[in-house]
């Protein structure tokens, strides 16, 4: 019964958000009291408190425990990698990907525009751009294929804009000042004399 009734609040969370954060939080405190372990509701807890508060740490821990206690659940990476990309936690987003792809039943499109999003973040753009093409190549979908191509859009131009700035700064690189000796021998006696 209380899974049931755990489940009950969870419907009023998910119904509740984003809108009435509230409702949604007070819903999923509910929940989790009734059912600690309740997945879906801890990962709704988890992008609550990433996205609405910016606790990074407290939702980091929330989808933790919904990954110790079902690995198998493809809902929980996405958001996880999202939220360990922008917080800058580059090498354990890396290693959830890598693990994401194993799991049975994961929309590949996403974690593949997940891959290119990491990639981004560490100013890899063309591994970036590489994992976008994979993505727009599994997609099921004609809105996600678009939102994948402003995607590409944005990254060509970062691209470009980090080749641009490399190319100027190797370009108006100083030339070594020769130091002729008069002024040498005139630095040299001031600094003597003090």
């Amino acid at each position: 019964m209380e899974a049931n009734t755990s489940n009950i609040y969870l419907f009023k969370a998910l119904e509740a958000y984003p809108y009435e954060l509230a409702k949604a939080m007070e819903a999923l405190n509910y929940a989790l009291s009734y059912d600690p372990e309740n997945v879906r509701a801890l990962c709704l807890m988890a992008k609550i408190q990433d996205e609405q508060l910016g606790e990074f740490e407290l939702a980091r821990s929330y989808y933790e425990k919904a990954l110790a206690l079902r690995l198998d659940l493809p809902a929980i990476y996405p958001d996880f990698i999202r939220l360990l990309v922008n917080n800058e936690e580059f090498e354990a987003a890396q290693r959830l990907i890598e693990f994401a792809r194993t799991v049975k039943g994961i929309d590949s499109a996403v974690i593949e525009l997940a891959q290119a999003k990491l990639f981004e973040a560490t100013a890899r753009y063309d591994e970036a751009l590489d994992a976008l093409k994979e993505a727009k190549q599994l997609a099921m979908n004609g809105d996600f294929i678009m939102y994948v191509d402003e995607v590409i859009g944005r990254v060509k131009k970062k691209r470009e804009f980090a080749n641009n700035k490399k190319r100027k700064l190797r370009e108006t690189q100083p030339e070594p000042v020769k130091e002729s000796t008069g002024v040498k021998w005139f630095s040299g006696r001031l600094n003597n004399l003090l």
